[in-house]
């Protein structure tokens, strides 16, 4: 009776340590979450649909419904109680609002970045690596320290142009504005940051998809890919259809077609991010944040839509910028003071 009695004793005093075990995991997870909660949380996505602009080099979007709450009444006999819908899309990785380039989805003399093949890398039309060449490259090895990382925004647009307007259509984004935007919101890269930069495109992918997906954008030239990569950036991005300048070709010192995302994507290995929607996070004046990048693991993606979102602190308190002080216009700027005119472009060889 006795052994019972201490066996009794021990299980008792083993459930009590489980219990307060539990009962402080689940105050740690409380407290997590209560944190968590605090913060506000922005969201940096468009809403997708069969009018969104997609670049003429990508493949067409379409959405159909294939089951409707109509069609699926009494579908299994039930005395019409269960119906349901589904749909059938065609849909690419170079698709969404934001959406995420792979590393395998840019190459260069037929080299993706590491030296793999790029020819080998996608002899499999199953994707990018099933051949067993380049699996790595492709958007179901994204890492996963990159799904929540620190985000920094550079909002050129404000830093240019005094206000919230967006750039002209043929500024090009040089290292000395992207270092100047930096000045002046007072953040510092770090290397392995997620870098944002805003051209104040973002509203025209729903306002006016034609010029979002015209013959012209502003973005980042070679120098301020440079500038990027310098800094140790792993996942840059805008909200333009292409991220860089668009159109995207320099004719010196050779010709090349899309030389910011060869020298971003294939010789650096960073990620682009394009389409992104950055007006409430610049508005919010919040150029330092957590931001949760999440691609579909999809085997052997060239890319992945997004549902990319900032986390910011809530402090009403919080330093804020003042206003920049008047400046005279940068070189050329003037005379695209001027709004782009809405003048609808016929997609040309952008993406």
């Amino acid at each position: 009776m006795r052994c019972v009695k201490f066996a009794s004793a021990a299980v008792l005093l083993s459930l009590v340590s489980l219990s307060a075990a539990y009962a402080e995991d689940s105050s740690r997870v409380g407290e997590f979450l209560r944190t968590i909660k605090q913060a506000r949380l922005i969201d940096l996505s468009h809403t997708w649909d069969k009018n969104s602009p997609i670049a003429s080099v990508n493949p067409p979007y379409s959405f159909e419904l294939k089951d409707t709450h109509q069609n699926t009444l009494n579908k299994f006999n039930d005395g019409n109680q269960l119906t349901y819908a589904s749909e059938v899309m065609h849909f690419s990785g170079q698709h969404g609002a934001p959406t995420i380039d792979a590393i395998g989805h840019v190459g260069r003399n037929g080299k993706l970045f590491g030296g793999v093949d790029a020819f080998a890398s996608t002899s499999d039309p199953d994707g990018i690596g099933t051949s067993g060449v380049g699996a790595n490259l492709a958007i179901d090895r994204f890492p996963t320290d990159l799904l929540v990382n620190r985000g920094v925004l550079l909002d050129v647009a404000t830093m240019v142009r005094g206000d919230s307007s967006p750039l002209p259509a043929d500024f090009e984004i040089s290292a000395r504005h992207l270092e100047q935007a930096a000045e002046r919101e007072g953040v510092k890269l770090l290397k392995g940051d997620t870098v944002f930069i805003r051209t104040g495109w973002g509203p025209y992918f729903k306002s006016d998809p034609a010029l979002f997906a015209g013959a012209q954008s502003p973005g980042p030239g070679l120098d301020g890919a440079e500038f990027l990569i310098a800094h140790g950036a792993r996942v840059v991005g805008d909200d333009t259809l292409t991220f860089e300048k668009r159109p995207p070709i320099v004719t010196s010192p050779k010709f090349q077609v899309f030389p910011v995302h060869m020298r971003i994507i294939a010789d650096s290995g960073i990620f682009i991010i394009e389409n992104l929607n950055l007006e409430e996070l610049a508005a919010a004046k919040a150029y330092e944040f957590a931001v949760v990048v999440p691609p579909l693991r999809v085997l052997g993606g060239t890319g992945s839509a997004l549902r990319v979102f900032a986390l910011v602190p809530r402090d009403d308190d919080a330093e804020r910028l003042p206003d920049p002080p008047a400046r005279e216009p940068y070189a050329g700027e003037q005379a695209g003071r001027e709004q782009p005119e809405r003048r609808r472009h016929a997609a040309g060889d952008d993406r």
